[in-house]
């Protein structure tokens, strides 16, 4: 998969960016992995499932994987996953999977441990925001308090764009953390635009920076893409 995209991008030069899928419970094969993907193939990220076989991003298993991470200064998009998809309430099995897995990073300190791993979190967050003053109990391994925490995190606004979800990401992180993204090809691009113009209370200074300044800073190298 991962060679597959590269060579998407080599293909097209100036089109698209890459992040490496890992096996992220296979830790010494992830490990290969993080080297082949930045070294070989110069991703520009990884991205990562919620859990694993109920292995959570959190998980002291991961450690060295995190450990590698954190010393290349990475980008991880995390998205949510549950195996029972035909129950007609996975749909907010699936967001809710997403705060699971951030609440294995608070509670076993990840975060602090790594502090230079950039988390991106799909679907707005999930329902962190809403279940943030439930997550107390999570600060004893956070020196700097959970929300200094939460609010380093990046959320995408992928199915994320209706005003009761936007209204409690938006006040959780900054506007300059909140990232243009579709859940394509469930949501499209126009849509999920729309969505945000009209439900987020945003200036045209922060949709502009929503729907492209945030991901440049985030990734400088796609600079010249942008401008194409």
């Amino acid at each position: 998969m991962n060679e597959y995209g590269s060579q998407v991008v080599a293909d097209h030069p100036g089109r698209f960016g890459l992040f490496a899928t890992l096996p992220l419970a296979a830790v010494e094969d992830t490990l290969r992995e993080i080297e082949y993907a930045f070294n070989v193939l110069d991703v520009d990220g990884v991205a990562v499932m919620s859990n694993y076989d109920g292995v959570y991003l959190g998980d002291p298993m991961l450690a060295p994987v995190m450990d590698e991470l954190n010393r290349r200064r990475a980008i991880v998009y995390a998205h949510p996953i549950r195996e029972d998809r035909e129950n007609p309430i996975n749909g907010i099995e699936l967001i809710t999977d997403t705060t699971r897995a951030i609440a294995s990073l608070l509670h076993n300190g990840t975060v602090v441990d790594y502090p230079d791993i950039r988390f991106i979190f799909a679907h707005g967050g999930g329902t962190v925001a809403a279940s943030s003053s439930r997550m107390g109990g999570l600060a004893q391994n956070l020196p700097n308090g959970l929300m200094y925490e939460l609010q380093k995190f990046y959320c995408d606004t992928g199915q994320a764009y209706g005003r009761p979800l936007l209204a409690s990401y938006k006040a959780l992180v900054p506007v300059a953390q909140i990232l243009f993204g579709t859940d394509f090809p469930f949501r499209g691009s126009v849509e999920t635009a729309q969505g945000l113009a009209e439900n987020g209370g945003f200036s045209e200074t922060e949709l502009r920076a929503i729907e492209r300044g945030n991901a440049l800073r985030l990734f400088p190298q796609l600079t010249a893409l942008a401008e194409r």
